[in-house]
């Protein structure tokens, strides 16, 4: 095989296609020859380009972060695109050679398939650009649009039609190729999903892709953590319907807990601190003002267990501020959730505001009304603990002095203790 002739032909249809299909329509070939030394190595590339693009370098999806096949997935997904696109490159050329007398061309079976061929040349080079994020589907769509120009250049040549209609011919073959195009990929990827192929020895279609044995997000993306969530989900909902088979009360609560803890993000199994404990992280002044009072409890609802602390400050001067520090335990899922979820707010009001951002790793809620020098900031810490400032204050850095005054950096130290 002459590579080098291929990728001297891809060059002059791309780079000259009004000189070079001439060249191409006086050139003696076969069907065979024209697949066999061309389209099969082409199309071979754009293959390859999706293998790497989906299985290797991964998709990177808004919010959910980077998106990656399964290896078994994105090489049976390349096959399966490559036979398409030698079938496809078939049957658009038998199009071109139906559709010929339409437009006062002359049919002919093996010129069709070179005007097919060729003018798939831009798709297949710009397909290689599909291992870029963002700009390589630009760049795809660009080959699309250049092929569909390349096929208005070249019919006049090979299938002998006048310039003057050359327009109207690739429009129609177009519209048909597409409409055809899309029925053939519902059959083809239908038939085998319903035989089972796509799904033997752990490869997955890609209707599939986002199974677990078909592919994943990067573990930390929250992608990779919603992924988590719905097996935490999926795993729950087997032990309730397990216990409530076996008629144990005992047994169908506690399951019922695990749903309860899966469907909030957490663990199942967590002691939260013990109320000593998370009392001792409120100090006894925040930001000039005094405590005058503090409470802790622990409360547990079907195996989830949630701690809190909360003390109050006050001055003389009309400030009043209420710390609350809670350890989610169970529930701190849903925290997380929010934090992987990258939810972020800022809303404006005639006298205050109200924003939810990420400070580093941490999700911090701020609210301030001007009109009643009142508020609330409250920050996640560890995607497990929260720390809240609200009341009357000079200005909403009080609130945050409050917050800030709590030793942060030691319960983030404490965000896997009681994980069992």
């Amino acid at each position: 095989m002459d590579f080098n002739k291929i990728i001297a032909r891809a060059k002059a249809i791309l780079m000259t296609p009004k000189t070079e299909w001439p060249v191409i329509a006086g050139e003696q070939t076969t069907a065979g020859e024209l697949f066999k030394n061309y389209v099969f190595w082409l199309a071979g590339v754009a293959a390859l380009a999706s293998f790497i693009g989906n299985s290797i370098i991964g998709h990177s999806m808004w919010i959910l972060g980077t998106y990656r096949m399964g290896i078994g997935a994105g090489a049976t997904h390349a096959v399966v695109m490559w036979a398409l696109s030698l079938l496809y490159t078939w049957l658009f050329g038998w199009l071109i050679d139906a559709l010929a007398p339409t437009f006062g061309g002359q049919k002919d079976r093996v010129q069709a398939l070179k005007t097919a061929a060729y003018a798939f040349t831009a798709g297949w080079v710009a397909s290689i650009a599909t291992i870029l994020p963002v700009l390589g589907g630009l760049i795809a769509l660009a080959g699309l649009i250049y092929g569909i120009y390349l096929l208005y250049v070249g019919l006049p040549h090979t299938m002998k039609c006048p310039a003057e209609r050359a327009g109207a011919y690739t429009a129609v073959t177009v519209v048909i190729a597409i409409v055809a195009g899309w029925i053939l990929s519902l059959v083809v990827f239908g038939v085998l999903s319903r035989s089972g192929f796509m799904g033997m020895g752990g490869f997955g279609g890609p209707w599939s892709h986002m199974t677990r044995s078909g592919g994943n997000f990067d573990a930390n993306s929250p992608g990779g953590r919603l992924e988590e969530w719905a097996q935490n989900m999926e795993e729950a909902g087997k032990q309730a319907e397990a216990a409530q088979k076996s008629g144990d009360p005992a047994a169908a609560a506690q399951a019922a807990g695990g749903v309860l803890a899966a469907a909030l993000g957490g663990k199942s199994k967590v002691e939260a601190l013990a109320p000593d404990r998370i009392k001792g992280f409120l100090p006894e002044s925040v930001a000039g003002l005094a405590r005058t009072e503090v409470s802790a409890a622990r409360n547990g609802a079907i195996g989830i267990q949630v701690s809190e602390a909360e003390a109050r400050y006050s001055d003389n001067g009309g400030q009043s501020i209420r710390l609350k520090v809670a350890d989610l335990g169970g529930a701190a899922g849903l925290a997380a959730l929010a934090g992987w979820a990258n939810i972020e707010e800022d809303r404006e009001t005639q006298t205050g505001y109200e924003k939810t951002y990420k400070s580093g790793d941490r999700m911090v809620h701020e609210q301030w009304d001007n009109g009643s020098k009142s508020g609330e900031y409250t920050m996640i810490v560890g995607q497990r603990f929260s720390v809240e400032a609200s009341g009357s204050a000079a200005s909403v850095d009080v609130l945050k002095a409050a917050v800030n005054g709590v030793d942060l950096a030691g319960l983030e130290a404490l965000r896997g203790e009681g994980v069992k």
